[in-house]
C-alpha cells in the first residue's frame, strides 16, 4: 500500500499536467468553435439587383464661392460610396444615380460679445441632391443637405476655411449617403 502511494505521488504531477492540458486544448477548441463574426458595411443595398452607381460632379451654384470645395465635395462623396459599399463607379446608366449642385455656401455673424462686436461666426453649405434609384424608383428624391461649422471671429476665414469645409462636407456626404443607401 505504501508503494502504491509514493507511485501515487510522483505520478500526480504528471497527472496534473495532462489534465491542464487537455483543458487549455478543450478550452481553445471550444473559443475557435464559437467564435462569430459580422459585418457592418453601414448599407442595406440589395447586391443582386443594384450594382453601379452614377455620381455626377456637383458644381457649385452659390453667390458666395471657395474655388476647392466643390474639388472636395465631389471625391468625398465618391469616396463615401467605394469605402461603404460594393458597388461600382460609373459614368453614365447606374442603377443608382446621383446629381445636383451646391447652393449656398455663406458666412454670418453666430454671436456677440459684450463690447458689441461679432465673437463667433458661423459658415454654412447647403447641397442639393436629386437621387435615383433605377432598380426602385419609389425611392427616388430631390433633397437639400446642410452643414454648419462655427469658429471664432477673431480669425481669419482663410486661416480656418479649409478645415471648416472638410467638416461640413463629411457631414453633408454621411447625410446623403444615409438617405440613399443606409435605409435604417
Amino acid at each position: 500500500m505504501i508503494s502504491s502511494m509514493n507511485t501515487y505521488k510522483r505520478m500526480l504531477p504528471r497527472i496534473k499536467a495532462v489534465v491542464i492540458i487537455f483543458i487549455i486544448c478543450h478550452f481553445s477548441f471550444l473559443i475557435s468553435a464559437c467564435s462569430v463574426s459580422y459585418k457592418f458595411n453601414m448599407s442595406s443595398i440589395d447586391y443582386t439587383k443594384t450594382k453601379t452607381i452614377q455620381i455626377a460632379e456637383f458644381p457649385i451654384r452659390s453667390t458666395y464661392v471657395w474655388g476647392p470645395m466643390a474639388v472636395i465635395f465631389n471625391n468625398k462623396l465618391k469616396d463615401q460610396y467605394a469605402d461603404h459599399t460594393k458597388l461600382s463607379l460609373v459614368k453614365r446608366n447606374g442603377d443608382l444615380k446621383l446629381e445636383g449642385e451646391i447652393t449656398k455656401y455663406e458666412q454670418r455673424n453666430k454671436s456677440v460679445s459684450a463690447e458689441g462686436y461679432s465673437s463667433q461666426v458661423e459658415l454654412s453649405m447647403t447641397v442639393n441632391v436629386r437621387f435615383t434609384n433605377n432598380v426602385n424608383h419609389s425611392e427616388d428624391f430631390e433633397q437639400q443637405f446642410s452643414a454648419s461649422q462655427s469658429y471664432d471671429s477673431k480669425l481669419s476665414l482663410n486661416s480656418v476655411q479649409e478645415e471648416l469645409v472638410t467638416q461640413m462636407v463629411k457631414e453633408i456626404t454621411d447625410q446623403i449617403f444615409n438617405a440613399t443607401v443606409a435605409n435604417w
